[in-house]
């Protein structure tokens, strides 16, 4: 984090906390615009960031996490597109490269699908279609949905493998994400939950003309591969990257092969299409 350029701000009536990285240095990519996991601050993705350095990033808190003040109503998919929209448009950006992750996948989803104009191309990593997707196993989604992973570090070291896989069970990583952890606030996770109750991009993704990477890791046991796959057969212009041994965080563990993966799909140049949409 200590490239990153972090603040409050206030956008359309919300007050989040925002994280900018390279927005100031010229590059012949658009920014990122990235979607966080459900709970999860800036930090936990961070490395990410700074593994793309010829790129700007830019992240925020959902209200209620991380840094972020609690929400003082419900928010939804499109009332958080258009704030994140709003966003970009203090910021000065007009076009970006969307990308998230798990939760933030059905955001960045959204966020394509409702401003298209602001889009280039799409990354979804671990993620799915929303209401119909192929649950994980309840035991990993179990402690997925209990809020002391990220409050209780004994809670968190004694189910890492079961939420995350193994792949980050050994060496630094496993404390390193532990580390960047920040506990979200009981009614921010509560809404942030709530936001995604009943949504599914499925309809609208076979009319997506958006260039889209998936990523899935094959032994994720929260979003299994299954649900990479469905999002494959549904959207025209997507390719499907699967991580061997890849847990819900392939993301961390398989970083080199990611940031690899990553870089293939985003460094071609825009297509004429895609400055037509952009126009």
């Amino acid at each position: 984090m200590k490239d990153a350029v972090i603040g409050l701000q206030d956008v359309g009536g919300r007050s989040l906390r925002v994280a900018t990285w390279r927005l100031d240095k010229a590059s012949e990519h658009p920014p990122v615009l990235f979607f966080n996991g459900i709970g999860a601050n800036i930090e936990a993705v961070a490395p990410l960031a700074a593994a793309l350095p010829e790129r700007a990033f830019i992240m925020f808190d959902m209200p209620g996490i991380g840094g972020s003040p609690d929400p003082l109503v419900p928010y939804t998919p499109w009332t958080m597109s258009w704030t994140a929209s709003k966003l970009l448009d203090q910021l000065g950006v007009d076009l970006v490269d969307v990308m998230g992750i798990s939760w933030g996948g059905g955001m960045a989803q959204h966020f394509a699908i409702q401003h298209p104009g602001r889009t280039r191309r799409l990354v979804l990593i671990a993620t799915s279609a929303g209401m119909l997707m192929m649950p994980g196993s309840p035991k990993a989604l179990s402690k997925m949905a209990n809020p002391r992973r990220y409050i209780d570090p004994a809670f968190m070291q004694k189910n890492f493998e079961t939420l995350y896989g193994e792949g980050l069970g050994a060496g630094p990583g496993k404390s390193g994400h532990m580390s960047r952890l920040t506990p979200p606030s009981p009614r921010g996770y509560m809404y942030q939950l709530l936001c995604m109750l009943g949504w599914t991009s499925a309809p609208a993704l076979p009319f997506m003309k958006k260039d889209t990477l998936i990523m899935m890791g094959d032994d994720d046991a929260i979003v299994p591969l299954t649900n990479g796959k469905f999002l494959a057969s549904l959207i025209p212009n997507s390719k499907l990257v699967v991580m061997e041994g890849g847990g819900h965080l392939f993301l961390l563990s398989h970083k080199e092969e990611s940031v690899a993966a990553i870089r293939e799909f985003l460094d071609p140049p825009a297509t004429v299409g895609e400055l037509r949409t952009a126009a």
